[in-house]
Parts: structure tokens; sequence; C-alpha cells
């Protein structure tokens, strides 16, 4: 009796035959990010520990935000102008002179700074992260490249954990450091250091692609089979100025503005999340790193299997399904007083409103045109820093208004609602969109 569905070979094949550009991608991922996992885990529990309040800690995460706000668009434009792998580079050398400046620095205002530079460096690597991988795969296998790349940054937050949780543990011992003492973070900023420090290596080995050597190779596209009807031009809108090109605004709304209001909700309770299981259940580093873990693990493989999902339901569905399946597990997340099923929660909740993320990505560049897509990356990572701008002064006033408890109810009970008009305007929008899995399309065509 022959098997329902595709096989596990089949599934496998799905992720095969990526270009050697895309594979050498796929490695800066697997190393950079598990410096930025580094950053997301512990960083907080660094300033914590330097005896930084929780609103001063809301300062620092809100100007890091700003930062990456205000340096996701020149970075659209210069990886236009220069291309992505120059500013892959700078962004990330930017963020390696961060690392090592906290390490060290003295002051609030000189963590305040440094904090920015490491958002703006990120930032800029993170606006060309979608351009780069559109340009660099077949049309066909966007899905599964975005979502193995998305994958591989949960894979990186499992080694984050492990070099943060035991290796800078057992570090530490043999130094004689408290394990929760500042110095003992700094040991987890110097591996971060190294961490970047080698991805730059792999930057470099990635193929020059500035224009003019572009040129110069005399590559002409006889243009990209679309799954989607093209663009429709309203009052095309462009400013040469800064390198930013735009063609259909309200698609561009539309896409940006769900995302915008899960940033806001994401923003305000995401970079903390570590303070609230610390300060609720009392978890030592090690632990805490070890839940982590068990989260990303969970992310990584929801990710796996979101392109298969995907081709079968289409991609907006997709999207929409497993969005709309993590909300109630924010509840349990929020609100249960028992550590294995706020674990649980966080898990499942991770795993599947996070696999939703390369898929969708995937999506809205198929949505636009070449020209524009450097524009729609830069102005997504430019709403979502917005939004947790906005978000972390929200964190700082409320906690420094209601304290802890009261603070994370109102945290919560926020980005829910958030989560849940940001799902529906997906499906408002888009819902005519995509209205056949993604491989019947060019049959239909």
């Amino acid at each position: 009796m022959p098997s329902r569905g595709p096989s596990l070979g089949r599934w496998f094949d799905q992720f095969r035959g990526f270009e050697p550009d895309a594979r050498r991608y796929l490695l800066f991922t697997i190393v950079a990010g598990t410096a930025t996992g580094l950053w997301w885990i512990d960083f907080n529990l660094y300033l914590a520990a330097r005896g930084i309040s929780p609103s001063g800690i809301g300062l620092v995460a809100t100007v890091g935000s700003i930062a990456s706000a205000l340096a996701a668009l020149p970075a659209s434009s210069l990886s236009d102008r220069l291309g992505r792998r120059v500013v892959m580079f700078s962004g990330t050398a930017a963020a390696v002179l961060a690392v090592l400046g906290l390490a060290f620095a003295g002051d609030i205002l000189a963590i305040v700074v440094l904090a920015a530079l490491f958002g703006a460096g990120t930032q800029s690597v993170g606006v060309v992260a979608a351009p780069y991988m559109t340009e660099h795969s077949r049309p066909d296998q966007r899905s599964e490249l975005f979502a193995l790349q998305f994958a591989l940054n949960s894979a990186t937050n499992v080694l984050a954990a492990a070099v943060g949780g035991i290796g800078a543990r057992v570090l530490a011992e043999r130094l004689a450091f408290a394990p929760e003492s500042a110095d003992t973070y700094r040991l987890i900023l110097g591996f971060m250091a190294a961490l970047l420090t080698l991805s730059l290596f792999v930057v470099v080995r990635l193929s020059d692609d500035r224009p003019a050597v572009l040129r110069r190779r005399i590559i002409v596209a006889a243009g990209e089979p679309s799954r989607f009807p093209p663009p429709v031009r309203v009052g095309g809108w462009s400013a040469a100025r800064f390198g930013l090109t735009i063609h259909d605004r309200r698609a561009f709304a539309r896409i940006l503005l769900p995302g915008f209001l899960i940033s806001i909700g994401a923003g305000q309770v995401i970079p903390f999340l570590n303070l609230f299981i610390r300060g609720k259940f009392g978890l030592d580093l090690a632990a805490l790193n070890g839940v982590f873990a068990i989260t990303s693990l969970g992310t990584m493989v929801a990710i796996l299997f979101q392109p298969t999902i995907a081709r079968r339901l289409g991609r907006l569905r997709s999207v929409l399904l497993v969005q709309g399946a993590s909300i109630p597990f924010l509840l349990v997340l929020g609100f249960s007083p028992l550590l294995w099923t706020v674990i649980a929660a966080m898990a499942v909740r991770n795993s599947l409103m996070n696999a939703g993320n390369p898929i969708f990505t995937a999506f809205a560049m198929d949505r636009v045109s070449r020209a524009e897509r450097a524009t729609l990356s830069a102005a997504m990572s430019l709403l979502w820093s917005a939004g947790w701008v906005i978000a972390g002064a929200y964190y700082s006033i409320v906690h420094a208004v209601l304290g802890f408890d009261a603070g994370y109810t109102l945290n919560f009970a926020t980005i829910i609602v958030l989560y849940s008009i940001a799902t529906f305007l997906y499906w408002h929008w888009f819902r005519h969109v995509e209205h056949m899995p993604v491989e019947a399309a060019p049959a239909a065509a």
C-alpha cells in the first residue's frame, strides 16, 4: 500500500542543490548566529550582574533598537551600491568591536553606545539576508533555503546555550569566578567576539557581488518564474538619493503593518524572557541556558517541516496556521505557576510563531520586483526595530510603575492582543493572494 505524503527521502531532497554562495551563507549563519544567540540569552543577565536596574536594561534595549532602526535603510541603500557582501563584512566587524568594548565598558553611557553599535551592525547584516538568499537561489527552492537558514539560527541558540551555560561556567570555575558574576558573563562576551571574528573569514569567501563586478560578468537575467501575479504599480515612488525603490506602496503597507504589530508585542516580552524566567523560578545560569536550548530545538524542527506544510496548504495558509496556533501558548507562558508547563509553552510558542517567519519572508520577496527587495527587507527590519523601540520604552515604564508581577501580566496581555490583530490582518489582506498550494500554481498559470 503506497505511503501517504512525501517520504523522508523526498523531504531531505527539498534541502539539496543550493548554490555555493547560499551554502557559504548558511555556514556564516551558524558561526555568527551562535554569537548573537549568546547575546540574546545572556546579555541582559550580564547587565543585571553589573547592578543595572530593570529600567536601565530597558533603556539599553531601547537605544539598541533605535540604532538598529536607523541603520536599516542606509544598509539597504549601500548594499545596492556596494554589494551585499561589503555590508555583511562591515556590520559583522562593527559587532566585534562593540562586543569587545562591552566587556570592558565602565559606565552606563558607554554600555548604551556600544549596544547601539552592536544593534546597528547586526541589523545591517540582517537587512541584506533576504535579498542575498533570494538572489542566490532558484524560485522553487526559496522556501526551503529560507526555512533552513532560519532553522540554523535556532540551532545556533542551542550551541550558544552550551557555550554560555556549560563552557563559560566550567571556565569560570577554573578561574575562581562566581557563577553569576559579571566576570563570568565577560567570558561569554569573549566567546562572542571570537565567533564573530571567525564569521568574517566566511564572509570573505562569498563571491564578490558589487554591481560593477556583476556587470562585468555580463549575466543577463531572462526573468524569474513567479508564483504570483506581478505587483501592480500604484503611483510609483523612488528616492534616488537614498537608493530606495517602491512601485506598489499599498502592497508594501500590507506586508509591513502586521509585522510591525508583532514586533511591538514581541519586543516587550521576548528580550526579557531570561529575566522573567529567572525572576519567577530562580534558575541559575546553566539551567536558564538549558531552557533556551530546549525551546530552540523545538523551533528548529518546526521550521524545517514548515516548507512541506507550505507546499500542501500554500505559504500564507501555513503561516496563518502556525501563528494562530501559537497564541494560546502565550497564556500558559505568561500565567502558569509551574516551571515545566512554562518551558513547554515557550518551546511550542517559539516553534509555531517562528516557523512561519522564513516562509512569509520568502513570500514577501516574491511579491516585489528585484529592485525593491533590498528596500522591502530594510523596511521590514526598520519597522521591526521601531517596534522594539516602542516596546522597550513600554517595558521600562510598565515595570517602573507596576513592578515584576503586575508588569509582566500587562506585558503578556499586550503581546496576545497584538499577535491576534496581526494574524487577522494577514488573513484579511492575503487570503485571496495564494488560493492554491504552491506546487499547483505554475500549472494553473
